[in-house]
């Protein structure tokens, strides 16, 4: 049989490679936040001693499913080295390489020891790699006298991964006492010392305080980090990220952040007692002093911001900020708008973002004028009371900066009344009480007498029809599903399995498939792979005489841990096989993307993915992910955008329809709802207020699927409220097809039905259309259920109504079935 793939023959660079490689750059430099300068930066000499251990092996992105395989990845030490920089520091730097080298194997040694492939829990936790990175020999007066010049640049590292969270210890969350003493010891020994931080999420920095020079957060900054950090360093790129969480001072700040994840050892229950007060919320309305706010980020030049005109369109308010670059050298600025709700029977924060948008590139004394706009009806607040999401009557005060902490007001908007935006069904109900945190009664604020004000009038709420979404009713879907027999749905609704099966279609080191069975009736089948830092192929396969394809590089570093006769059985033989070759970009990791606040520069990244799954042959791209910041120790926070859900929505629209872009290519919003740790994280239970939820953790995703026209959700692992995510009608249904019209396919996490998580049959019931990876196991238990009456033959239709959709749509079926 003829071996059906879209792998090349041809290993050499394309042109989308370097298309793609240059939007890889662009995101990483505008995703580096500048959160400390000294006058240090830009470098004025090209001379540097470079040491640290993300010097040379610099963290491109995390570990798992959010890993990928790119062609080369750019260090520190070679963006450097190809900018023109002299690094006087090899004799160290080769010492560190020996040294790192000796702690990984030892790791992989202990690891293999632990892992038994043969059990499931095993191969998931196979994706954790814990390898705590080693700190390197200390530095020394000679090493210093060695390296002739005043500059120096210390590389703090940290992987993250799926699987588990950060640790609250040095190593961790905490540098060690090594590290501090690495990073004194340079900054005392060097007139101009930069401390670059390559970590997918914050750390806890107080002890910089009183260390002089500059601190440059590159965070997991993709394939081309090395050379973007190395043109920021240099001045030929100016800094504009800006941070997406509150880095706090301390981590004790957090709000009842001893009890996150393993810290309080619960790791049964997540109670979510902070409530709407997360990240900014939280320190803005309780005055804790973060040591970097949400939206911070400096630049070499200087920016002012005003508001040149406000308008109100029915709930639509717009306001023209200008942004006028005041200082010396070229850059870009974020005008962010916030907004304070007035204080009325529901606690509210401070303020919430409301707004963003991002200049071009500005010479010094240019001007330009984004329009931020925004619909107030999607800042509303849930009132549990009776189920609406409301404005409350009062003054609406808009607020404009450049972070959450340098704002001013700048208008008010006046509800004469109360104003009911919807009306909803109750979801997703709390086992127990759950008592949670209010905030203090704010100070009066003394406003400008002159601020604008504009008087919004009423409107009527929106109502929801919650009857049962019916059968997707093309009419090619209609005429094929009543050709198939049960099984045959079943098969269509359940995958083939994460390693094995048989298929049609090939695309090494895709991790999901759906059936070939029915290829002769007209159905192909259709690949979902990994993201979300870029798309996680294998870059190297093999095809034997035989016409069988073999893995000849592994897709995910964890895999290393596997035997070695295991790895022989997968491997091709490079010698006697045929190579094939799929080189993917790695983008930086979506917070890395998120804090270029750049919307427009997103969606070109979705369309760069877009490319490479179209010749790829992808059909489902399993990103972007999206799940809240809550907690700094959360160890896929790297993979998420942001702890504001405004933020997070608003990108990954962005994303998604630059994904999108064409019909039959999907992204998949990921992982709904509440998968804010990882830690026993297919056994935990959420546990969230029903205004919580829709106002922190859902509004995300609203956003993705109403702006971004997301044709693809992925449940989460977690439990929400005591109930599986993918058995939750409220969450597959009620919110998703009946309150935000969501017409596309909900698939299931990796092995979230394993036994003793969700049920095959529940996902059914409840609207999760896709059992993933699937096999044989979940098959017959939907079989089962059906001869038992415990799962409704109209049920079973309508997800597999679903699924034939979105393949008929897809490109391989148009391709390869026409």
């Amino acid at each position: 049989m003829e071996l059906l793939t879209k792998a090349s023959y041809d290993g050499s660079e394309s042109q989308r490679e370097l298309e793609n490689r240059r939007i890889a750059y662009t995101a990483a430099c505008e995703g580096m936040v500048l959160l400390k300068n000294d006058g240090v930066l830009p470098l004025q000499t090209k001379k540097v001693a470079l040491y640290g251990p993300g010097a040379v092996r610099t963290i491109k992105g995390g570990t798992g499913s959010g890993e990928v395989n790119e062609r080369h990845a750019v260090s520190v030490l070679e963006g450097l080295q190809s900018r023109g920089f002299t690094v006087t520091t090899e004799d160290w730097l080769r010492d560190y390489e020996v040294g790192y080298q000796d702690a990984r194997k030892a790791y992989k040694k202990e690891k293999r020891k632990r892992v038994n492939i043969l059990k499931a829990k095993d191969v998931m936790q196979m994706l954790l790699d814990n390898f705590y990175i080693p700190v390197g020999r200390p530095i020394t007066e000679a090493d210093v006298a060695a390296s002739g010049t005043d500059a120096c640049i210390y590389v703090l590292s940290r992987q993250a991964g799926e699987g588990g969270d950060r640790k609250l210890e040095p190593g961790g969350y905490y540098v060690t006492a090594e590290e501090e003493a690495a990073i004194r010891f340079c900054a005392a020994h060097y007139r101009n010392f930069l401390l670059v931080v390559n970590c997918g999420s914050s750390l806890e920095l107080g002890f910089t305080e009183d260390i002089p020079g500059a601190i440059l957060y590159i965070c997991q900054p993709g394939m081309e980090g090395g050379n973007a950090l190395a043109d920021i360093v240099s001045g030929a790129v100016t800094p504009s990220g800006k941070l997406t969480d509150t880095w706090a001072k301390k981590y004790r700040d957090i709000p009842f952040s001893g009890e996150y994840s393993y810290l309080n050892g619960n790791l049964k229950d997540e109670y979510y007692k902070e409530g709407i007060f997360v990240g900014y919320r939280y320190f803005d309305s309780f005055g804790v002093e973060p040591a970097y706010p949400f939206g911070f980020g400096l630049s070499y030049t200087d920016f002012s911001l005003a508001a040149r005109d406000i308008s109100l369109d029915g709930s639509r308010i717009t306001v023209s900020a200008s942004i006028t670059n005041t200082g010396h050298f070229p850059g870009k600025e974020v005008a962010q708008l916030y907004i304070t709700a007035p204080e009325g029977k529901l606690n509210k924060e401070h303020q919430s973002l409301a707004a963003f948008g991002k200049s071009q590139l500005l010479a010094p004394g240019a001007e330009e004028t984004p329009a931020l706009s925004f619909d107030l009806k999607e800042l509303a607040s849930f009132r549990e009371d009776d189920n609406c999401m409301v404005l409350e009557a009062g003054d609406y005060i808009l607020r404009l900066g450049n972070s959450s902490r340098n704002t001013s007001p700048i208008a008010i908007v006046t509800l004469p009344e109360e104003i009911i935006v919807s009306r909803h069904k109750a979801i997703c109900p709390l086992r127990e009480p759950l008592e949670e945190l209010k905030a203090p009664a704010r100070p009066p604020e003394v406003l400008p007498p002159d601020l604008p004000r504009l008087t919004m009038a009423s409107f009527a709420p929106e109502t929801f029809d919650y009857t049962q979404p019916g059968e997707c009713t093309d009419p090619r879907v209609q005429s094929f599903l009543d050709t198939l027999s049960l099984r045959d749905m079943v098969h269509i609704v359940v995958g083939i399995g994460m390693f094995g099966g048989k298929m049609r279609f090939h695309l090494p080191g895709a991790v999901g498939k759906t059936t070939s069975k029915l290829w002769d009736k007209g159905l192909a089948n259709i690949m979902l792979c990994d993201g979300p830092a870029g798309l996680r192929v294998q870059k190297l396969s093999t095809v034997t005489k035989q016409g069988k394809l073999k893995s000849a590089s592994l897709s995910m570093s964890t895999f290393d841990v596997l035997p070695d006769f295991v790895k022989k059985l997968l491997a091709g033989n490079l010698d006697k096989h045929t190579p094939l070759y799929q080189y993917a970009t790695a983008f930086p990791v979506h917070n890395a993307l998120a804090q270029s606040w750049n919307a427009p520069l997103l969606e070109q990244v979705g369309q760069a993915i877009f490319r490479e799954m179209e010749e790829f042959g992808c059909t489902y791209w399993l990103a972007p992910a999206m799940n809240i910041h809550r907690n700094p120790l959360c160890g896929r926070n790297f993979e998420y955008l942001s702890e504001d859900p405004r933020l997070t929505g608003l990108l990954a629209a962005a994303l998604t329809r630059g994904v999108q872009q064409k019909e039959g290519f999907y992204a998949t919003i990921k992982h709904f709802a509440c998968n804010n740790q990882e830690d026993a994280r297919t056994k935990v239970s959420s546990n969230v207020s029903q205004r919580a939820l829709r106002e922190i953790y859902l509004r995300g995703f609203q956003l993705a699927v109403e702006q971004g026209g997301a044709k693809s959700v992925m449940t989460s692992y977690n439990r929400l409220n005591g109930v599986y995510t993918p058995n939750s009608y409220d969450l597959c249904t009620t919110v998703l097809r009946n309150e935000w019209g969501f017409d596309g396919v909900v698939m299931t996490d990796w092995f979230s039905t394993n036994p003793g998580q969700g049920t095959n049959p529940g996902c059914i019931s409840a609207g999760n259309d896709l059992i993933m990876p699937g096999g044989i196991s979940f098959r017959l238990s939907l079989q089962w259920a059906l001869l038992c009456g415990k799962l409704k033959k109209e049920d079973l239709r309508r997800c597999c109504s679903h699924v034939v959709k979105a393949i008929f749509d897809s490109a391989v079926q148009k391709e390869y079935i026409g």
